[in-house]
């Protein structure tokens, strides 16, 4: 699978998840159900650890990505009132430290989840 194909397969999921749970629970709850959606399609990981590489250095600081899928894309989940600056930075960060091209930032608590979701390129 392309980085398209992959991004379309969590947006159905993600999708398919707001739709059978709406907004107002816990962020721990929507990575569980997303990542076993996609788990059915496309291999995702949890919590993958992401390092700090700096000089020759490899730094274990307990950066963790919500979900990695297919070892391509990055998934950032929130269930806050409002996506900010602050959290697209995160995701772009997490771009950079892995060399990740593409990643999804999706805020579950709003009432339409195209809302809440915000797509994300690193220029590498």
């Amino acid at each position: 699978m392309d980085h398209e194909e992959i991004g379309r397969t969590i947006l159905d999921a993600a999708f398919r998840v707001h739709s059978a749970l709406g907004p107002g629970l816990l962020e721990s709850v929507y990575e569980a159900c997303l990542a076993h959606e996609l788990a059915k399609q496309v291999p995702v990981l949890r919590q993958a650890v992401q390092p700090v590489r700096y000089d020759g250095l490899e730094i274990e600081s307990g950066y963790r990505l919500d979900l990695l899928v297919a070892d391509k894309v990055v998934v950032e989940l929130k269930a806050v009132d409002k996506i900010t600056d602050l959290h697209l930075a995160q995701l772009l960060s997490y771009l950079k430290l892995g060399d990740y091209k593409l990643g999804y930032l999706i805020n579950f608590n709003v009432l339409r989840l195209k809302d809440g979701i915000k797509r994300v390129v690193n220029g590498l």
